[in-house]
C-alpha cells in the first residue's frame, strides 16, 4: 500500500531535481520519518481526555474532546499510529467532469483515466484523481505497478486540478519506481508543461499502487468504487486499450456500461454505442488503488526539520 514516505519520496524527488541537488534516498526518507515528530501528542491527549470523560462524573469537566476531535478518534485504534497532514482527498476536481483527455503518443498510467495509442503497451497516461486514505503507513512492499499523479490546489477556493500524471502496469522497484515516474509524471506528461519550482507550493502529490488483478467473465463484472478497468479490443484490424482508476466512475456518475464505453471511446474506438459489446475480442481486466496524498506544506515542513539535522535526536 502507498504511504506517507512514498509521497514524500516523490516530492523529494522533483524538488531536488529543480533545485540542482541530490536527493535523498527512499530509504533515507523512510528511516527520517520515522523519527519525525508527528503531532501525536495531540492526538494521546484526545484519547487521554476521551478515557477520563469515563470515570469523571463531573459535568463541569473542561477537558472534554470537541465533537470533531471524538469523531476523529473513535476512528480506530490505529489512529496513534498516523501523522497529522492535511485531508484533501476529499476536494472536487474542477475538471473532472468537463474535461476529456487528449490523445497521445507517451505511454504511461493515469489515476482516473487512461489511453494508448492503438499499438498495446503497458503504460498510461492519466486525468483526475481523488486518492483516498486507505493505506496503512508501513509496508513491506518493494514492488508494484504504479502511478504518480500531481494535482495543483487553489488557494482560495481549494480546488484540485490536475497538473500531470504517468504509471506504469508493470511491477516496478518502489525505490526506482517512484523516482522515474515521479519526474515523468511532473516533467514529461505531454498534455501539461513541465512543473516548475516556482509552483512547488501550490502542489499535491498522490501515490497509488495498483493491486488485485483479475480477469473479468464479463466487460460488466466489477463494482463502481472498488475497481478500476484495463480495456482491450480490436476494431478496423487494430488493437485498442485504455483504462480508469477506481475513482473516475464514482466522480463521473456513470454506471459501469457508460464507465466501458467511455474507455473505448477514450482508447480511439468511434462505433454506435449500442454496438460495444460487438468489437472483437473484448477483455477487462478489474484491479483495485492503495493510494496516499500528501502536500507541499507537510513536505516542506519535514524537510526544514531534516536540514535543521533534528534526524535521530
Amino acid at each position: 500500500m502507498a504511504t506517507v514516505e512514498h509521497c514524500l519520496y516523490c516530492f523529494e524527488t522533483l524538488a531536488a531535481h529543480l533545485e540542482k541537488r541530490t536527493p535523498m534516498t527512499l530509504y533515507q526518507v523512510q528511516a527520517s520519518w520515522a523519527d519525525y515528530p508527528k503531532g501525536l501528542d495531540d492526538d494521546d491527549e484526545v484519547l487521554h481526555a476521551e478515557s477520563a470523560s469515563e470515570v469523571d462524573d463531573d459535568p463541569s469537566s473542561d477537558e472534554r474532546p470537541s465533537s470533531s476531535s471524538a469523531t476523529s478518534a473513535s476512528a480506530g485504534k490505529d489512529k496513534l499510529s498516523r501523522p497529522r497532514i492535511p485531508v484533501l482527498d476529499r476536494l472536487s476536481n474542477s475538471n473532472s467532469r468537463s474535461s476529456t483527455p487528449s490523445s497521445t503518443s507517451t505511454t504511461s498510467l493515469s489515476p482516473s483515466t487512461a489511453e494508448t495509442t492503438p499499438s498495446s503497451s503497458s503504460n498510461f497516461v492519466p486525468i483526475g484523481l481523488h486518492p483516498r486514505r486507505t493505506s496503512q503507513r508501513s509496508s513491506t512492499i518493494t514492488e508494484s505497478p504504479l502511478f504518480i499523479t500531481w494535482n495543483t490546489i487553489s488557494p482560495s477556493s481549494h480546488i484540485k486540478n490536475l497538473r500531470g500524471c504517468i504509471g506504469t502496469f508493470s511491477t516496478e522497484p518502489l525505490a526506482e519506481g517512484l523516482k522515474s515516474y515521479a519526474l515523468l509524471s511532473s516533467l514529461s506528461d505531454t498534455r501539461f508543461s513541465p512543473i516548475s519550482l516556482r509552483e512547488l507550493p501550490s502542489l499535491e502529490v498522490a501515490v497509488t499502487l495498483l493491486t488485485d488483478f483479475e480477469t473479468c467473465a464479463d466487460p460488466l463484472d466489477w463494482e463502481i468504487g472498488v475497481h478500476g478497468i484495463r480495456i482491450s479490443f480490436y476494431a478496423r484490424n487494430k488493437r485498442y486499450g485504455a483504462c480508469y482508476l477506481p475513482d473516475v466512475a464514482v466522480e463521473q456518475e456513470w454506471d459501469k456500461e457508460e464507465t466501458v464505453i467511455s474507455a473505448m471511446r477514450k482508447a480511439g474506438w468511434g462505433g454506435r454505442e449500442e454496438k460495444w459489446r460487438e468489437v472483437g475480442d473484448l477483455k477487462v481486466v478489474r484491479y483495485q488503488g492503495r493510494a496516499e496524498s500528501l502536500g507541499w506544506g507537510e513536505y516542506k515542513r519535514w524537510r526544514e526539520w531534516v536540514d535543521e539535522g533534528k534526524e535521530g535526536k
